[in-house]
């Protein structure tokens, strides 16, 4: 009896386990390694005593008084444009 009850259960169809299909990650880490891709930033000193993370070049703009001031370009924050300290 027990020798039939193992040929039937041996008989029978094993199921195949697959793998979980890989979940696509998260939405924040998407947007950190679309970051981590990107030309990295650096910081300044601002006119002002702050420091500003920016990651544009660094210009040589005139004022409407005519005077010359080196401005830091695409920086984090309230502002685009950032006046250095010399």
């Amino acid at each position: 009896m027990k020798a039939i009850a193992i040929l039937i259960l041996a008989s029978l169809p094993v199921p195949q386990i697959s793998r979980p299909a890989t979940q696509p990650e998260p939405h924040f880490a998407q947007q950190q390694s679309a970051k981590a891709s990107k030309k990295g930033g650096k910081w300044y000193l601002t006119r002002t005593g702050h420091a500003a993370y920016c990651y544009g070049p660094v210009m040589t703009l005139t004022t409407v008084k005519g005077e010359i001031q080196r401005v830091a370009t695409f920086c984090k924050g309230e502002s685009v444009v950032v006046p250095l300290k010399d």
